[in-house]
C-alpha cells in the first residue's frame, strides 16, 4: 500500500472550520501538509485550527468569504507568507438558499452561485497562477455534489453550482495539465447538517452519535457516512498517487468510493435531410426518446421493517 506523505506541501481549504471542511483539512494536516483554514466565522476557523495543531499539524486560519478575486488572492498569499507555497486547493465554501423555482428571488441565486461557482472559479485562478508560477505542479480538488450530478428538487441554484463546478473540473483539467496540475471534482456524501434535515436519516445519525456505528445498507448501500469518511479521498487526490488522475467526478462516502460518468450521447437516430417536427414526434417514442434519463437523487433504500 503506498504511503501517501504531504511533507513540504502547503494547503488552502475553503469553508473548513467545521463539518466536511473540517475532515479535509485534518486528512491533509494529518498527512504533512500545512494548511490555510477558511471560514467567515473567526472564532469557528480559530478553533479548526487549534484542533489541527493539537493533534500535530501545522495550519493558520484566514477569515473571509469566498466569491471575489480579492478574497482568493488573499487566501493564497495568506498560504506562501506563511508556508512559502501552495501545492493544494479544496473549494469547500459552499451555502445553502433552499427554494422551489418560482418562489427562489435573485438574491437566493446569486448567493449561492457567488459563494459555490463564483468562490471555486476566483480561488482555482488564483490558485492556479500562484502554481504555475511554482513550476513544480499542483492539485486541485473542487467539491460538488450529488445535485450538480443529477439534479435537486428545490435546489436550482445549488444544482446549478455543483454541474457548474464539475464542468470546470473537466475543462481546467486539459488547460492545467501542460502544468502537472491535476484537476477533480469530489462528490461527497456524509452526515452533515444538510442531511441531517432528511427525516429517514435522523434516527441514524442520532444513534451514530451515540457511539453505534452505520448499518451496512447505508455505508455501502447508499455510501453515506461520516465527514470522515469523505476525507480520505482528498490527501490522495493531492498526493503523487494521484498524478496521473484528473478531469474526473469522484463520489466518496461511507465504505464506497465510485467514478461519475461524464456526460454523452447514448442513442442517436438519424433523418435524411434533417429533421421536421413531425418527423421527430413520429420517431421519438421509439429512437432516441425510447428510454428516457431519470432526474433527481435516488431516494435511500431502507430495510423493510
Amino acid at each position: 500500500m503506498p504511503t501517501i506523505d504531504l511533507t513540504g506541501k502547503a494547503a488552502v481549504v475553503t469553508g473548513s472550520g467545521r463539518g466536511l471542511g473540517l475532515a479535509y483539512a485534518h486528512a491533509l494536516a494529518a498527512h504533512g501538509a500545512s494548511v490555510v483554514v477558511n471560514d467567515v466565522d473567526e472564532a469557528v476557523a480559530e478553533a479548526a485550527v487549534k484542533s489541527i495543531t493539537e493533534a500535530g499539524g501545522k495550519a493558520v486560519a484566514e477569515v473571509v468569504p469566498v466569491g471575489t478575486a480579492e478574497a482568493a488572492d488573499r487566501l493564497v498569499a495568506r498560504a506562501v507568507e506563511e508556508f512559502g507555497r501552495l501545492d493544494v486547493l479544496v473549494t469547500n465554501a459552499g451555502i445553502l438558499r433552499d427554494k422551489v423555482l418560482w418562489k427562489m428571488t435573485d438574491d437566493d441565486f446569486d448567493a449561492v452561485i457567488t459563494t459555490h461557482l463564483k468562490g471555486t472559479f476566483t480561488c482555482a485562478r488564483a490558485a492556479a497562477v500562484r502554481m504555475r508560477e511554482q513550476g513544480e505542479g499542483g492539485s486541485l480538488i473542487l467539491v460538488g455534489s450529488p445535485a450538480g450530478q443529477r439534479g435537486n428538487f428545490g435546489q436550482t441554484n445549488y444544482a446549478a453550482a455543483k454541474a457548474g463546478i464539475a464542468a470546470m473540473a473537466r475543462t481546467w483539467s486539459m488547460e492545467l495539465g501542460r502544468a502537472n496540475i491535476t484537476v477533480n471534482a469530489i462528490v461527497p456524501v456524509a452526515a452533515t447538517a444538510m442531511t441531517e434535515t432528511i427525516p429517514a436519516f435522523t434516527p441514524y445519525i442520532e444513534a451514530m452519535r451515540n457511539g453505534e456505528p452505520l448499518p451496512d445498507f447505508l455505508r455501502k448501500g447508499e455510501g453515506f457516512g461520516t465527514p470522515e469518511d469523505c476525507a480520505a479521498l482528498v490527501p490522495f487526490l493531492a498526493s503523487e498517487a494521484a498524478r496521473g488522475v484528473t478531469g474526473q467526478c469522484i463520489g466518496i462516502g461511507g465504505d464506497k468510493v465510485a467514478l461519475w460518468s461524464h456526460p454523452q450521447e447514448i442513442r442517436a437516430a438519424y433523418a435524411d435531410g434533417g429533421w421536421t417536427p413531425g418527423a421527430l414526434a413520429d420517431a421519438w417514442p421509439t429512437s432516441v426518446g425510447a428510454e428516457p434519463q431519470s432526474v433527481g437523487i435516488p431516494a435511500p433504500k431502507f430495510p423493510e421493517a
